[in-house]
Protein backbone atom coordinates (compact mmCIF):
# COMPACT_ATOMS: atom_id res chain seq x y z
CA UNK A 1 0.00 0.00 0.00
CA UNK A 2 2.56 2.26 0.56
CA UNK A 3 4.35 2.07 -2.95
CA UNK A 4 1.23 3.17 -4.33
CA UNK A 5 1.00 6.55 -2.20
CA UNK A 6 4.61 7.26 -2.93
CA UNK A 7 4.19 6.74 -6.46
CA UNK A 8 1.05 9.29 -6.26
CA UNK A 9 2.97 11.83 -4.48
CA UNK A 10 5.80 11.46 -7.77
CA UNK A 11 3.35 11.89 -10.34
CA UNK A 12 1.70 14.95 -8.31
CA UNK A 13 5.28 16.53 -7.95
CA UNK A 14 5.75 15.70 -11.92
CA UNK A 15 3.22 17.41 -12.83
CA UNK A 16 3.29 20.60 -10.72
CA UNK A 17 6.84 21.05 -11.86
CA UNK A 18 5.73 20.49 -15.30
CA UNK A 19 3.03 23.25 -14.34
CA UNK A 20 5.57 25.47 -13.23
CA UNK A 21 8.28 25.13 -16.37
CA UNK A 22 5.05 25.78 -18.74
CA UNK A 23 4.32 28.76 -17.37
CA UNK A 24 7.98 30.06 -17.30
CA UNK A 25 8.03 29.32 -21.54
CA UNK A 26 4.66 31.04 -22.12
CA UNK A 27 5.09 34.25 -19.89
CA UNK A 28 8.68 34.46 -21.57
CA UNK A 29 7.43 34.02 -24.95
CA UNK A 30 4.71 36.95 -24.23
CA UNK A 31 7.27 39.03 -22.86
CA UNK A 32 9.84 38.69 -25.81
CA UNK A 33 7.20 39.64 -28.05
CA UNK A 34 7.40 43.27 -26.95
CA UNK A 35 8.81 45.45 -29.60
CA UNK A 36 11.18 47.13 -28.73
CA UNK A 37 11.73 50.50 -30.79
CA UNK A 38 13.29 53.83 -31.24
CA UNK A 39 11.29 56.80 -32.35
CA UNK A 40 11.51 56.93 -35.90
CA UNK A 41 11.01 53.14 -36.12
CA UNK A 42 8.04 53.98 -33.92
CA UNK A 43 5.89 56.29 -36.03
CA UNK A 44 6.77 54.14 -39.13
CA UNK A 45 5.37 51.00 -37.71
CA UNK A 46 2.10 49.78 -38.08
CA UNK A 47 -0.73 50.36 -35.00
CA UNK A 48 -0.87 46.92 -34.18
CA UNK A 49 3.07 46.58 -33.51
CA UNK A 50 2.58 49.53 -30.71
CA UNK A 51 -0.08 47.82 -28.37
CA UNK A 52 2.59 46.65 -26.46
CA UNK A 53 6.32 48.48 -27.31
CA UNK A 54 8.95 49.62 -25.36
CA UNK A 55 10.32 52.55 -26.37
CA UNK A 56 13.72 54.54 -26.28
CA UNK A 57 15.06 58.20 -26.90
CA UNK A 58 15.74 61.53 -24.87
CA UNK A 59 13.07 63.61 -23.47
CA UNK A 60 12.46 66.99 -24.84
CA UNK A 61 13.15 70.44 -23.47
CA UNK A 62 9.28 71.88 -24.49
CA UNK A 63 5.74 70.01 -23.31
CA UNK A 64 6.89 68.46 -20.01
CA UNK A 65 4.42 68.76 -17.49
CA UNK A 66 4.00 66.89 -14.23
CA UNK A 67 0.11 65.36 -13.73
CA UNK A 68 -2.19 66.50 -11.49
CA UNK A 69 -1.81 64.23 -8.83
CA UNK A 70 2.27 65.00 -8.81
CA UNK A 71 2.53 60.96 -9.59
CA UNK A 72 3.27 61.13 -13.42
CA UNK A 73 4.61 62.88 -16.37
CA UNK A 74 3.91 64.05 -19.88
CA UNK A 75 6.37 64.99 -22.14
CA UNK A 76 7.13 64.14 -26.03
CA UNK A 77 9.77 61.51 -26.32
CA UNK A 78 12.67 62.77 -29.39
CA UNK A 79 14.77 60.27 -31.33
CA UNK A 80 18.31 60.35 -30.49
CA UNK A 81 19.32 60.63 -34.19
CA UNK A 82 16.64 63.38 -35.54
CA UNK A 83 15.35 65.89 -32.16
CA UNK A 84 12.21 66.58 -34.51
CA UNK A 85 10.71 63.67 -34.72
CA UNK A 86 8.39 63.04 -31.22
CA UNK A 87 6.27 60.93 -30.01
CA UNK A 88 3.46 61.97 -26.67
CA UNK A 89 4.07 60.19 -23.68
CA UNK A 90 2.22 59.80 -20.67
CA UNK A 91 3.00 57.85 -17.85
CA UNK A 92 1.62 57.23 -14.29
CA UNK A 93 3.38 56.51 -11.44
CA UNK A 94 7.12 57.03 -9.69
CA UNK A 95 9.30 59.07 -12.06
CA UNK A 96 12.84 58.14 -11.50
CA UNK A 97 14.88 60.75 -10.47
CA UNK A 98 17.34 61.40 -13.02
CA UNK A 99 14.43 61.97 -15.22
CA UNK A 100 15.18 65.50 -16.73
CA UNK A 101 15.03 67.42 -20.41
CA UNK A 102 17.85 65.63 -22.19
CA UNK A 103 17.71 62.37 -20.39
CA UNK A 104 17.65 58.88 -22.44
CA UNK A 105 14.75 56.67 -21.41
CA UNK A 106 13.14 53.85 -22.11
CA UNK A 107 9.38 53.63 -21.42
CA UNK A 108 6.90 50.34 -22.37
CA UNK A 109 3.38 50.38 -22.40
CA UNK A 110 1.22 51.34 -25.57
CA UNK A 111 -0.50 53.45 -28.25
CA UNK A 112 -3.66 55.09 -27.35
CA UNK A 113 -6.16 55.66 -29.79
CA UNK A 114 -5.54 59.56 -29.47
CA UNK A 115 -2.13 58.67 -30.82
CA UNK A 116 -0.28 59.07 -27.07
CA UNK A 117 1.56 56.77 -25.95
CA UNK A 118 0.78 55.36 -22.38
CA UNK A 119 3.67 54.33 -20.32
CA UNK A 120 3.60 51.80 -17.41
CA UNK A 121 7.33 51.58 -17.22
CA UNK A 122 9.27 54.44 -17.32
CA UNK A 123 13.59 53.64 -16.81
CA UNK A 124 16.43 56.27 -17.41
CA UNK A 125 19.45 56.06 -18.70
CA UNK A 126 22.45 57.19 -16.50
CA UNK A 127 25.58 56.22 -18.90
CA UNK A 128 28.03 59.30 -17.22
CA UNK A 129 27.79 57.42 -13.77
CA UNK A 130 28.75 53.99 -15.43
CA UNK A 131 31.42 55.32 -18.20
CA UNK A 132 34.72 53.73 -17.61
CA UNK A 133 36.98 57.21 -18.00
CA UNK A 134 34.36 57.92 -14.89
CA UNK A 135 35.41 55.03 -12.86
CA UNK A 136 38.20 55.50 -10.19
CA UNK A 137 40.40 52.84 -9.61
Amino acid sequence: MPQKNTRSLYVLALLLFLTGVGYLCYSGFTEANVYFLNVAEAKAAAPEQLLSARLFGTVASQHLETLGDGRGVAFLLEDKDNARLTIPIKYSGLVPDAFKPGAEVIVEGGMGAEGCFTATTLMTKCPSKYQKENRRN
